[in-house]
């Protein structure tokens, strides 16, 4: 009977749980800068005939292109980036039994 008393607490503790898991209410999305909802805007066409003016517009075309898919990047790499961070603090908050499983 003593050992059963003394064992009791040991098989009740696996059976204890954390509170529950609540997760964030703010959605991933919220980190992505207010400034990238706006579209990167064109490059301003050039206003003379010259080829080098051609040549310039085109390679701010590029650039500005590249702003513009550098931010769909950034934005997709931010949003995995915090779901991983929430499912990985859902996965440490979740109880274990016995403390090890």
């Amino acid at each position: 009977m003593r050992k059963m008393i003394l064992l009791t607490p040991l098989l009740l503790a696996g059976c204890v749980t954390t509170g529950p898991i609540i997760a964030s209410q703010s959605a991933c999305s919220t980190i992505i800068p207010d400034s990238w909802r706006s579209p990167v805007p064109g490059a301003p066409l050039p206003a003379g005939e010259d080829v080098g003016d051609w040549v310039a517009f085109g390679d701010a075309q590029t650039g500005q292109l590249d702003k513009a898919n550098g931010r769909t990047a950034d934005s997709i790499g931010i949003v995995e980036r915090c779901e991983q961070r929430d499912r990985e603090a859902i996965r440490k908050s979740r109880p274990k039994f016995l403390g090890i499983f």
